[in-house]
């Protein structure tokens, strides 16, 4: 039985790398928007890219709303936006935040911030 939470593209991905940085975690409070975004890519160590920030946006909306969003349905709702990015880079795109663990595929085939990545946003990093 495969594992439902790593990409089935064939790869060895490595384990997450997430590191708190209690520094960092006092500026983060007055960051909005596309900044504490840019701050949770940069405590997984990735880099930021205009796919992940609008995926990342689009999870961090959708959640606010309780709707829950797969491949298609995290496309579907970026077009809405006027934000005109291939099915593919979001297919991508959320294959690699789940294999760096910033995202999780849930068992309906949906995706949502990882705890840890919640934590991060919130300010509520556990050490």
């Amino acid at each position: 039985m495969r594992d439902q939470q790593m990409p089935t593209d064939g790869q060895q991905h490595r384990e997450s790398t997430f590191q708190p940085d209690p520094e960092l975690l006092e500026a983060l409070a007055p960051l909005q928007g596309n900044e504490r975004i840019r701050h949770l890519l940069k405590c997984f160590g990735l880099r930021t890219s205009l796919v992940r920030l609008k995926v990342i946006d689009a999870l961090l909306t959708t959640a606010g709303s309780d709707r829950r969003l797969g491949v298609r349905g995290m496309h579907s709702h970026l077009l809405a936006l006027d934000i005109p990015l291939s099915f593919l880079s979001v297919r991508e795109v959320l294959k690699r935040l789940c294999s760096e663990g910033v995202v999780v595929l849930n068992q309906d085939k949906s995706y949502s911030l990882h705890p840890q990545a919640e934590a991060v946003l919130t300010g509520k990093i556990e050490a």
